[in-house]
């Protein structure tokens, strides 16, 4: 049974979010809730029985849609007369299921997360769930955001959808077709962000490096007009190794505001594997992107996605994906363990890994990226780094980013959130970092 409401007030209700996946998620909520902060809501004390609970879920994994289950659950025994709205790609992919789940009152799809003010205030009792979705390729609404929430970074989403349709994965079905908005307009949402004090700006989406699909243009040419505002400076958050153009690698290399930081989706070190998952490179291209940057950029992060048992990977093949992540000069392995998701092609490939190998293999690269990322701090020491201290605390200690994603921490102070120092890299000053 659901909870009992009526037409809703929003004037003065609670609010609660719990934000589960990318980057691009936290920055959504972030936008959603700005939305119904200006129509009256407030956000709920810590310890506070909420009015109005959001999910905003992921999908890439069954464990992520675990996660959201779990998520509901928690919320629902924390917040016992919430309202509660699930949305986010969970929602989109498995609406019934999500609504079937003891206590969800209204399910919204990528289409109409951001019209959750207009559902919310119209919506009356029900014994079940309410869903409201629309089918993938009816998914057509864009608006570029830029939502820092509680953290001192800004995350401005320059693209939505995917057109490549990887064997293994569900996130053109959950996101629906590439789109964006126009350079002028993205650019116009960066410049009232940097009014508002922003001082970094990461630029996220489902396939960033895809921008200029509805208007024509190009990444290149958004990240040349973002470059020409003061104040701020960029990370490039995950971006396709065949989008990743030289030119694009040289222009953030000279640029003003761009850190040298990327992140690139390998997803396996096997071309064999690379053809069954449909990718659009071969591991001499990637291999070369990563030597383009190092070349123009010796101290640049990269991290790198890879997926591990993925169906038709033999151990030859991960034998090959090892040994290829070992002699490249990468900083950081974001390493996932392969799950069979509904609908998916790879469901076709007959080979199949089992689950404990699939673990072990994770946890071999998983222990060759805290190498990496070890090695990688220890060569930074000594070298000068322009810090962004965060406003979080923990242990009286506040953490910042460099430019090249160096986590560094220092006594907490106040004055400092926001601000961008001066230091010197050292294992005095160096965090253990985020995964």
């Amino acid at each position: 049974m659901q909870s009992q409401h009526n037409d809703m007030e929003l004037a003065g209700k609670s609010i609660v979010f719990q934000t589960l996946g990318c980057k691009l998620n936290f920055a959504e909520s972030s936008a959603i809730g700005k939305m119904l902060l200006a129509a009256g809501c407030r956000r709920a004390q810590a310890g506070e029985p909420a009015d109005i609970c959001i999910v905003n879920t992921c999908s890439v994994t069954d464990t992520a849609d675990h996660k959201g289950r779990q998520a509901i659950h928690r919320l629902r025994a924390q917040h016992p007369h919430a309202f509660i709205v699930v949305t986010g790609c969970y929602a989109q992919l498995k609406p019934h299921e999500v609504a079937a789940i003891d206590g969800v009152d209204l399910v919204l799809g990528a289409n109409e997360k951001f019209d959750i003010e207009t559902f919310l205030s119209a919506f009356t009792s029900k014994s079940i769930a309410e869903i409201h979705t629309v089918k993938t390729a009816q998914i057509r609404t864009f608006e570029p955001i830029c939502s820092a929430d509680d953290r001192t970074r800004h995350f401005l989403k320059v693209q939505d959808g995917c057109d490549y349709y990887c064997t293994y994965c569900t996130i053109p079905f959950a996101r629906g077709r590439s789109r964006n908005a126009s350079i002028a307009d993205t650019v116009a949402v960066a410049r009232r962000a940097i009014a508002d004090g922003a001082k970094e700006i990461v630029l996220t989406g489902v396939n960033t490096g895809d921008f200029g699909r509805s208007t024509g243009e190009t990444f290149l040419g958004l990240i040349a007009a973002l470059d020409q505002l003061d104040g701020v400076r960029y990370r490039i958050s995950s971006i396709e190794p065949n989008l990743l153009t030289d030119d694009i690698i040289a222009y953030v290399a000279a640029s003003a505001h761009f850190a040298p930081h990327f992140h690139i989706p390998l997803q396996s070190g096997s071309d064999d594997i690379l053809r069954l998952m449909h990718r659009r490179y071969d591991t001499a291209l990637f291999a070369r992107k990563i030597e383009t940057i190092k070349a123009l950029m010796p101290n640049a992060f990269i991290g790198v996605d890879v997926m591990a048992g993925v169906r038709g990977e033999t151990a030859k093949h991960f034998g090959e994906t090892q040994r290829f992540l070992e002699q490249l000069p990468v900083s950081q392995l974001h390493v996932f363990t392969y799950s069979e998701r509904a609908g998916t092609k790879a469901l076709e490939i007959a080979y199949t890994v089992p689950k404990t190998e699939r673990k072990r293999r994770t946890d071999i690269l998983r222990q060759l990226s805290e190498r990496k990322l070890t090695d990688f701090y220890h060569s930074q020491y000594g070298r000068q780094a322009q810090v962004l201290w965060e406003a979080a605390q923990t242990g009286g200690m506040m953490h910042g980013f460099t430019e090249n994603y160096i986590r560094l921490q220092t006594p907490f102070d106040k004055s400092k959130i926001n601000i961008i120092e001066s230091v010197v890299i050292g294992p005095d000053n160096c965090a253990a970092p985020r995964s």
